[in-house]
């Protein structure tokens, strides 16, 4: 009889190397081989209990796919003929145990509702690392923040001055940003972390099957109860790639502001040398290279994600093998923002902070002048968009006679018939007075700096004990699945 348990049938011995080359998907499989192996002890497990294969021979087939668990994928015979890893493990079983027991295993079931088994529950561990990552990433830039609540420096518009503000304040719209790419990740969990075992190849098995104990077997939350949808569906797939698109745009601008703060015309913060390169002709040069490439690897989640919508546009139900080509791009953008959540997470931590050179330009350019224009409509009682146009005036006459605001303000004041006293004027113009008045809530008062940060922390907190509650289950699923029989 044929070696070849897939084709044997069907198709008898007619293969094509170049074919099975160019179809297998063994190259990538290796992200689902353990997922893979759990499914099917999961599966045998639930077939025993149903009295759909015997408790012996069920026995020798679990105690066997824990052996290829521990032995690893590398151990196996990667006959590019099998197709993928799901009939490389059923192959190896038989070579071992004889088909007699071990082409029982996959009774009552399909490769179709296997491999979206596998990609939720591979995808589900990879995502609790991301968030686990992020999470620690947040607590770094908190306590970064805590240092510099104080730090005045300046904040920006169109890339232009705009109003003073504090480092703190700055590192805290990261912190901001970077929690909303958390709380997508966790919804999403939501819709990875539901099982299509049981749907078969399109309309579930004749078999007395029990879908609801292989989803409590493997850690899940729910089922899919529509099979043609379970074997289909990639849409949590699409949906984990936005989210990991979204996130790679807020890790981006904070790679380009890396870049852009430590050129010697800002100067603002100082890269770590191991976060940086040197020319290879101009000896003086520290290039941000690592936050540029950064920057660029981030940008290949974008495409990613257009590859696998592509993909997916006005395929029929249920299942087509084009789904197969979807999975390198879903692992390519996981890794990418794995690998580049921890550089990112390296340089923030080991910056300098210029805290003298921040506070030069916070103090310069006439950031002041919003708050010199709230202090009119406050002090003589006039309306903002009046008061606009008269601080407006004192700037333009400022800069053509080379001066500061205080120096021109009582002469446009008086053109309007308006007083203000000198220490009122201080005030306003005074970058520190401006932040600490700013204390409204999402504001740079370092009071509400604080309160912000703390406020941070325990919705972090909060986070983290979700995610590894998350993680707990599903190790303690691995270790049951594992020991079943181990007596």
């Amino acid at each position: 009889m044929n070696n070849n348990i897939l084709r044997r049938g069907r198709l008898g011995s007619s293969v094509k190397e170049d074919v099975m080359l160019y179809t297998t998907s063994l190259n990538f499989d290796k992200e689902i081989f353990e997922s893979d192996i759990l499914c099917d002890i999961a599966h045998t497990k639930m077939l025993m209990e149903k009295n759909i294969v015997s408790e012996e021979d069920g026995k020798e087939i679990i105690k066997e796919l824990i052996n290829i668990f521990k032995n690893g994928m590398e151990s196996l015979n990667l006959d590019p003929s099998l197709d993928d890893i799901h009939m490389v493990i059923e192959s190896e079983l038989i070579k071992k145990l004889g088909e007699d027991i071990a082409g029982r295993m996959h009774t009552g079931r399909s490769r179709n509702d296997e491999v979206a088994t596998d990609l939720r529950m591979a995808l589900r561990e990879k995502i609790l690392q991301i968030l686990k990552q992020l999470i620690n990433m947040e607590k770094n830039i908190l306590n970064l923040a805590m240092e510099h609540k104080e730090t005045l420096t300046i904040g920006y518009t169109h890339l232009q001055h705009a109003q003073p503000t504090t480092y703190a304040h700055h590192l805290l719209s990261y912190v901001s940003a970077i929690e909303r790419d958390i709380l997508r990740l966790l919804d999403a969990y939501k819709r990875i972390n539901i099982s299509p075992l049981g749907c078969g190849a399109m309309a579930t098995t004749g078999f007395d099957i029990d879908r609801k104990r292989t989803m409590e077997l493997l850690g899940f939350d729910a089922l899919i109860e529509n099979s043609m949808d379970g074997v289909s569906s990639r849409d949590f797939i699409v949906e984990t790639m936005s989210n990991l698109s979204i996130l790679g745009i807020n890790l981006s601008k904070i790679c380009e502001e890396l870049v852009l703060f430590s050129t010697y015309e800002f100067g603002t913060i100082t890269l770590a040398n191991e976060y940086t390169s040197t020319s290879s002709i101009m000896p003086q040069k520290k290039n941000p290279d690592v936050a540029e490439i950064a920057r660029a690897k981030l940008s290949t989640l974008n495409g990613n994600l257009v590859s696998v919508l592509t993909i997916l546009k006005a395929l029929p139900n249920t299942y087509n093998r084009d789904l197969q080509e979807i999975s390198p791009h879903l692992w390519k953008s996981v890794y990418t923002v794995s690998d580049t959540i921890n550089i990112i997470d390296g340089m923030i931590s080991t910056l300098k902070v210029n805290t003298d050179r921040m506070k030069e330009l916070a103090e310069k350019n006439y950031s002041t002048a919003t708050e010199l224009a709230d202090t009119l409509v406050r002090e003589c009682g006039i309306p903002f968009r009046t008061a606009h146009g008269i601080v407006g005036e004192v700037v333009r006459i400022a800069i053509e006679r080379n001066k500061n605001m205080d120096e021109v303000i009582d002469e446009v004041l008086n053109r309007y018939g308006l007083e203000l006293d000198k220490s009122m004027i201080e005030k306003a113009l005074n970058p520190m007075e401006n932040v600490k008045m700013r204390k409204v809530i999402g504001g740079p008062a370092p009071e509400e700096v604080e309160r912000a940060i703390y406020s941070y922390k325990e919705r972090v907190s909060n986070y983290e004990n979700e995610i590894n509650e998350k993680i707990e289950k599903i190790e303690r699923v691995k270790k049951e699945l594992l020991s079943i029989f181990n007596e």
